[in-house]
Parts: C-alpha cells; structure tokens; sequence
C-alpha cells in the first residue's frame, strides 16, 4: 500500500520503480539460461550473461539489452572480473541468478571422484562461489538472488544420485541464503524446473564420450547402456518459457516464493509433490517421536494457512 501511494504522489519513486534493473544470470548460453536471458532482455531488463565459449559471447553480445560476460563459475579469477566489470559499468546489480548447471550420471559405488567432483564443483560451489562474490552489490540494491534446482533435488533414482544430490543441496543453500539475507532486506528464492528442452543431456553425453565412460565392467551394464541409448536431443519437450516467467515473478514479484516447482504437466508435479510426502512418512513412522494422522493433518493445515500469507 505504502508503494502504491508513493507512487501516485511521488513521480520520481514511480519511475525508480519501474526503472531498469540489472541481473546477472551464470549458464545463459543454451537452454533454461539463454531463455532466461532472453525474456528479461525483452522485458526492458539489462542482462549480464555469463557464458564460458567466444562463439556463445558474441551471440549473446549481438541482442538488446544483453551484454555477454565471460564466466566460468569454476574459475575465481573469471569470478572476480565479472565483479569488477559490472561495478564499473555503473548500473548496480538487483539480481543474481545462478543457474550453470551440470548433469553427471552414474552408480554411487562406481563413479570416478574426478566426476563427482566436477558435479559439485559447477552445481554446488559455482552457486556459493557466485553469491559470495556479488553479495555486497545485491545487497546494496536490495536485491533478489535464484538459483535453478531441479526437482531431481527432490526426486532421485538409479544412475542420477549425483546430479540429484548437487540439486538436493540447493534446497538448504536457498533456505540458509534467504535466512541470512532477510537482515538486508534481500529476497532468496529457487526454481526448480522438471522436464523442458536444454542442452544440458547432450552435454552430459558427449563429456562421456570424450571420457571413453561406458558399461564396460559396471555393475549396472543395463542401466548403463539405456542412458547411453537414450536421445541427447530434449526438441521433444517444452520450451522454458514457463521457467523463464517464473524468474520474472521471482525477481521482481512484491511477495516472491520461496521455491517454485515449474513442470510441463501434472504427472511431474503429482510425482514430486508424493515423494515429499513419502519422506514425511519415513520422518515420522516408527520412531521415538511420532504423531498420528490428526496431528499431521493439522501440521499441514497449519502450512497452508501461513503460506496464504
């Protein structure tokens, strides 16, 4: 309400509100990243897009309101450049998306730890490297920082222990971040996309090709052989519109979630919205502390009602 009047009587605070801000999204060459980049460029937006290839640079350099940083979110110093250029160019940063992203696949008891450790080092210490490096500019703008999870954070399986534990940690990143970023007023959110068109498989594919990874050996040979089988082309799915619009609503919403699970159907969202309640049940069926279906009925209507809040 406050803004509302601000607004109406103080032209000055209605165009600061509806200024352009800046946001800086890591992984923007292909897929969820290149889409995201792409609908706040063409909402007004300015977008800093971080890519790691010269060739995916000049292409994002060539669209409005875009320009193109190299980043690597492996590599402080890349990091740390990133920092300096845009403190230089003068425009602030009210928005932090880390979304770089890798998929490694393979049985826990068999992955090389120089695999692990790549997954972790994109997906769980590129999002804590970045936060940290850009955290005094997003707070100095009151800003907002995302990350992309995944519901692979929530669900998991044969093969894609992983990936899914790299998205599960996203889960308490997002949920300390955003504690510790309430005393600057900074909102914290994660988006966590099913199934849409990326390159993120085909990726994962040719790395291990390149790695000479097959089911020679493993345990899992059948497993193994239909992921090597499966199609690296992902065309067969939705574009990431809807991931895209729900940053729009993460980044500049009055009252943004916390999480947002963003699937193309409702098999997906039913599938993932059932494995939490599996592990409610597992947290509290046969242990020292219980409570029966009543109380659990009330705990969750508890959560709704402060959730309409």
């Amino acid at each position: 309400m406050l803004v509302l009047l601000l607004a109406a009587v103080l032209p000055e605070f209605a165009a600061a509100q509806n200024a352009q801000k800046a946001v800086l999204i890591t992984g923007a060459s292909t897929g969820i990243g290149r889409n995201m980049a792409e609908t706040l460029a063409a909402e007004g937006h300015f977008v800093y897009a971080g890519a790691r290839k010269q060739a995916d640079l000049d292409e994002l350099n060539a669209i409005d309101n875009i320009q193109a940083i190299r980043l690597d979110v492996t590599v402080h110093e890349e990091i740390d450049a990133a920092v300096e250029t845009i403190r230089k160019e003068g425009r602030g940063l009210y928005g932090l998306v880390n979304n770089a992203g890798v998929s490694v696949s393979g049985p826990l008891i068999e992955i090389d730890e120089d695999d692990m450790q790549f997954q972790m080092d994109v997906n769980l210490f590129g999002p804590y490297r970045v936060s940290k490096a850009f955290a005094p500019l997003i707070i100095e703008s009151h800003g907002r920082i995302t990350t992309t999870g995944s519901i692979s954070g929530i669900l998991s399986g044969v093969l894609y222990g992983p990936y899914s534990m790299s998205k599960h940690a996203m889960e308490a990143f997002t949920d300390s971040l955003a504690a510790e970023m309430a005393k600057f007023d900074v909102q914290v959110s994660v988006i966590e996309p099913g199934n849409y068109n990326s390159a993120i498989v085909s990726t994962k594919l040719r790395r291990m090709a390149e790695r000479d990874q097959t089911a020679d050996g493993s345990l899992y040979v059948e497993e193994i052989e239909r992921l090597l089988e499966r199609p690296a082309d992902r065309s067969i799915y939705k574009e990431p519109d809807e991931v895209s619009a729900a940053l729009m609503h993460a980044m500049f919403d009055e009252n943004p979630k916390r999480r947002y699970m963003v699937v193309p159907n409702e098999r997906e969202a039913e599938v993932t919205i059932r494995q939490m309640v599996t592990e409610l049940v597992q947290l509290n069926e046969r242990q020292v502390y219980t409570y029966d279906r009543e109380a659990l009925i009330g705990m969750l209507d508890e959560a709704l009602a402060n959730a309409r809040h």
